[in-house]
């Protein structure tokens, strides 16, 4: 398999994440976001969207959107599973990973961010208020989830599909200044990622692609 992504965008953190945690060998490919590398015609072609995350599998296919890739890895790979067994579960897993992925991401992502610096104007200090805006009160609502249901993880004992998305967007607050000290529920399962080889290896600093400092 080959993982299309970008070092530093979340989307394709979390599938690192995921690919890590199911024990799967992949290469990597990168698309520089900011040179728009994603909008190359090769890479059109085999993802219409021009976006990142993209997995393209031994046959061929081609899948893209981190939701979709992380669920077909569930599907495929259901060894060490990423949703409890228990359907309830599952959907409380599956909104704890869409508080995220659907109502804070969407809105710090470059393309976005890009737009409010060339429509608008806007300098730094107006970027981290912006994506603060939509990271801290997404974080609040987490940290309850969390501490209702969490016993050193998003939920439970063990990783799940929700700290495939929490970890990369701690990583993405921390660059917008976002001060993280009243979520403590949420930096416990980040101590307990940085233990783990699946999260380690996962890191934006760790890839390949990597800015060198």
């Amino acid at each position: 398999m080959i993982l299309h992504g970008y070092w530093r965008s979340s989307a394709s953190y979390r599938a690192r994440i995921g690919l890590n945690l199911k024990g799967l060998a992949y290469a990597t490919a990168s698309h520089d976001l900011r040179k728009g590398e994603q909008k190359a015609e090769a890479y059109l072609a085999a993802n219409p969207q021009g976006m990142v995350p993209a997995l393209a599998l031994a046959d061929g296919e081609v899948l893209i959107q981190s939701p979709a890739i992380l669920e077909w890895l569930e599907e495929t790979h259901p060894q060490p599973p990423l949703l409890p067994a228990d359907p309830l579960h599952r959907a409380r897993v599956r909104g704890m990973a869409a508080l995220i992925g659907c109502d804070i991401h969407p809105l710090n992502n470059l393309r976005v961010l890009t737009e409010i610096r060339t429509a608008f104007g806007a300098d730094q200090g107006q970027v981290d208020a912006w994506a603060a805006r939509w990271i801290i009160p997404g974080f609040e609502a987490l940290e309850r989830l969390v501490s209702r249901h969490g016993r050193g993880w998003c939920f439970g004992d063990r990783p799940t599909l929700a700290d495939c998305y929490l970890i990369p967007q701690l990583y993405s607050a921390r660059r917008f200044n976002v001060a993280l000290d009243a979520f403590p529920r949420l930096l416990e399962v980040e101590r307990a990622a940085e233990g783990r080889p699946a999260f380690q290896t996962a890191h934006p600093d760790r890839q390949p692609d990597a800015d060198q400092a």
